[in-house]
């Protein structure tokens, strides 16, 4: 994995005219969006999201079917981060549509990676300067992600505004459909520098 001082976002915006699945998702995201533009990244809202979308549900199960259908079509994280096991692809940016968050997929593979150690593949290193809610989706029932508070299988993440991490997988594939406010990624954190106070 290329270090933090060289990475660039390379992952490009997917042409939805092209998708009507895409399209269909970001529909239902907008819905979701509606419900939780008020509210605050952080374990709290983690909480909520995996209490009250959680699976079972039908934001997260049509989150997951629409998601699945992705993959099988082509356009989610459709662009290479490192070779076809670790991709990243942007489905929207932020608009007044979708309350200012934008909609992007990674799609991480620990079993066939070879950058995997010991089953966990490592993505990039980064931080969320203004929060992130995040939708794990396994696509192998043993897959998790970990988040700020530990593994987390099919369900939510929501790492709070400031933190910083290597996203981690273990236990196969999924995908991260996950949503930034404005948009805000940064790849200058590094590892070692202090998380702040509330996670």
């Amino acid at each position: 994995m290329e270090s933090n001082t060289n990475i660039v976002d390379k992952a490009s915006t997917l042409d939805v005219s092209q998708h009507p699945t895409a399209q269909k998702l970001i529909a239902r995201c907008c819905e979701l969006f509606q419900e939780v533009q008020d509210l605050t990244p952080g374990e709290d809202l983690e909480n909520r999201l995996n209490r009250v979308y959680g699976p079972g549900t039908p934001y997260y199960e049509d989150f997951s079917s629409f998601i699945r259908a992705g993959v099988a079509e082509g356009w989610v994280a459709q662009t290479e981060i490192d070779g076809r096991t670790y991709r990243r692809g942007r489905i929207v940016e932020p608009t007044a549509a979708t309350r200012f968050f934008s909609i992007t997929t990674v799609y991480m593979d620990s079993n066939t990676s070879p950058s995997a150690e010991d089953d966990v593949l490592r993505g990039q290193y980064h931080a969320h300067p203004y929060g992130e809610i995040n939708c794990v989706i396994p696509l192998d029932e043993r897959a998790e992600l970990r988040g700020m508070h530990g593994w987390q299988g099919a369900g939510w993440t929501s790492p709070a505004a400031g933190t910083h991490h290597f996203p981690e997988t273990r236990g196969g594939a999924l995908v991260a459909l996950f949503f930034l406010p404005a948009g805000r990624i940064s790849y200058n954190a590094r590892p070692g520098m202090p998380q702040p106070v509330v996670t």
